[in-house]
């Protein structure tokens, strides 16, 4: 009985993963921005793919509205305090949602930590202007990650298609 249990298991475990990669799912991705060893900014977000072909943002995605890429908000941890925008951020968890539109774009940090894409306006925390610049070429998957500015801090980016949107993060 015990085998067929275990033969079960694995049999669905097989099915199950194969079954999401058939389907080309998005998949959970981490951007992590160390200060120092004790102080960090960790995203997690949904990795999506498009087609380069053809224009997603504008209308897959449309302009000008809270999108949660891949369905479900961005995860921010603080493990203390930054600043983004001028904005204090007290060490925590929070989500984080963007307003793509055509020459701009703006990052939303929540206060609310349900990932599940929901968003109220009531639970902003911070709501600010990104930078915005184009890319040489498209990028066909949407992409966030850190790059070290100055010591304490870290400019968060934002790719998709030829879009470039990035904020930067003090440390405290």
């Amino acid at each position: 009985m015990r085998h067929l249990r275990s033969s079960l298991v694995l049999l669905a475990t097989l099915l199950f993963t194969s079954g999401a990669f058939a389907q080309g799912t998005s998949a959970q991705a981490t951007a992590t921005c160390d200060f120092d060893s004790s102080k960090q900014l960790v995203v997690e977000y949904q990795r999506i793919a498009v087609n380069s072909k053809k224009l997603v943002l504008g209308h897959e995605i449309p302009y000008n509205k809270v999108w949660a890429p891949g369905g479900g908000a961005m995860a921010l941890f603080a493990s203390s305090p930054v600043e983004v925008g001028g904005k204090n951020i007290p060490a925590g968890g929070y989500t984080m949602f963007v307003v793509p539109s055509e020459n701009d774009w703006t990052l939303i940090i929540s206060k609310a930590t349900d990932r599940s894409g929901r968003y109220d306006e009531q639970d902003d925390l911070v709501r600010l202007p990104m930078q915005y610049g184009q890319l040489a070429s498209p990028e066909d998957e949407f992409s966030v990650y850190f790059a070290h500015v100055a010591p304490d801090q870290c400019s968060m980016r934002v790719d998709l298609e030829k879009a470039r949107a990035w904020v930067v993060f003090d440390k405290k």
